[in-house]
């Protein structure tokens, strides 16, 4: 089965009319896109879009073999004309399946949001999953679906829709995870890629035909990431949104509760509402049995304040508890941490600080701190396979 993107942008098209913004500045030449719409084996039509037939011609198709054309959301502005010989679009209702004679078979999937998403069926048993923008599927229960081939939905705007999907095992790590509806959120180019590469999908041009059931280009998602940042620069947003995309997330509070200060209060809550409800959260420093368990995805935020507790634990701020050998247990503490970070099985986004450019701590108990944060961070990213720095909200790939 094969499709073809005739357009891969949202509705409105990516650079948006009159948009000033930066994101519309730059989508120029193959960053550019007309609004999401498929076609299917030359025969059947996902969402009718202005000069889809066009856009077909440059893609080297034509509309002439289509015998079904079925829209997945509800359209704004003015009635998009039916090219001559095309069928009248129509939805197919939530739940019913319509049987095409060239063998395709498509069954609408109820959202919780306005519109319909189609899963597809191949005369060859391929299996494709579209979603409109905006919209998730509801009402999923584990093990109902197969596993789908393709998937094409709007990641950037709802990831928790593939992370409902991730869930019931209706995408597994062969599924080649298309994203479309995209629109001015993120800048094209490099950073796009990177996002949808830490989600395991990808973006391809307007016009471009894939094969339902070819993986081989699916991005391999880094199973232990190191993210690094300064004060409010944007790193543990940066670290949720590597793993929003998965289902049941461990998040791993180091900081604790710190009854009485209601500034921290403010912050754990803020972090608490970006989180996504699928998640949990343990508050503990306690990061080596959970490294050495079977589980969900980790979130642990963050390893500067792990650090802080370690220190406490073996009395690195006295100067003579920390030369009879508090030094000896922080350095066999931090190996453990990190023997148990190479041999995890389990994914691992973990944030930390990064303090060794600034001012040069005015105590010693300071720039002790400040020496033992920059080796566990060293230490903590030689066993990742990617390691990021957050400046001013802008990931910057250090490795992988």
């Amino acid at each position: 089965m094969d499709v073809t993107l005739l357009g891969t942008g949202a509705p409105a098209g990516l650079p948006r009319p009159h948009c000033p913004c930066a994101a519309c500045a730059t989508a120029l030449g193959e960053h550019a896109r007309a609004a999401s719409a498929l076609l299917v084996d030359g025969a059947l039509l996902l969402d009718l879009t202005p000069g889809a037939a066009f856009a077909a011609a440059r893609a080297g198709h034509s509309l002439g073999g289509v015998t079904q054309v079925l829209l997945s959301h509800p359209h704004d502005g003015p009635a998009v004309e039916v090219p001559a010989g095309l069928p009248q679009p129509g939805r197919v209702p939530d739940g019913r399946e319509l049987a095409l004679l060239t063998g395709h078979r498509v069954r609408a999937v109820a959202l919780d949001a306005p519109g319909t998403g189609y899963a597809v069926t191949g005369p060859d048993g391929q299996r494709l999953l579209y979603l409109p923008p905006g919209g998730a599927p509801a009402g999923l229960e584990e093990g109902s679906p197969e596993t789908y081939d393709m998937v094409l939905a709007d990641v950037v705007g709802r990831p928790d829709a593939l992370a409902k999907l991730r869930a019931v095992g209706a995408v597994g790590p062969a599924t080649d995870v298309i994203a479309v509806h995209l629109d001015h959120d993120v800048p094209p180019g490099a950073e796009l890629v990177r996002r949808l590469a830490a989600a395991g999908a990808r973006a391809v041009p307007d016009g471009t035909t894939l094969t339902v059931g070819v993986y081989e280009d699916v991005p391999d998602v880094p199973r232990r990431t190191l993210v690094l940042g300064g004060a409010r620069s944007g790193k543990s947003v940066e670290a949720e949104r590597r793993l929003e995309t998965f289902p049941g997330v461990l998040y791993v509070a180091t900081g604790g509760a710190r009854g009485g200060d209601t500034e921290w209060a403010a912050r754990v809550a803020a972090h608490r509402e970006r989180r996504p409800g699928s998640w949990r959260t343990t508050e503990t420093c306690d990061l080596v049995p959970l490294l050495k368990e079977d589980g969900p995805p980790l979130l642990v935020d963050c390893l500067s304040l792990w650090l802080t507790d370690a220190m406490d634990g073996v009395g690195a701020w006295d100067d003579a508890d920390w030369a009879g050998g508090g030094e000896r247990a922080l350095r066999e503490r931090v190996t453990e941490l990190t023997t148990a970070v190479r041999t995890t099985a389990r994914t691992v986004v973990a944030v930390s600080n990064e303090v060794g450019s600034g001012i040069v701590p005015a105590t010693a108990s300071g720039r002790r701190y400040r020496d033992e944060l920059g080796r566990l961070n060293t230490a903590f990213a030689a066993e990742c396979e990617q390691v990021l720095l957050v400046v001013a909200g802008q990931a910057l790939p250090l490795r992988g």
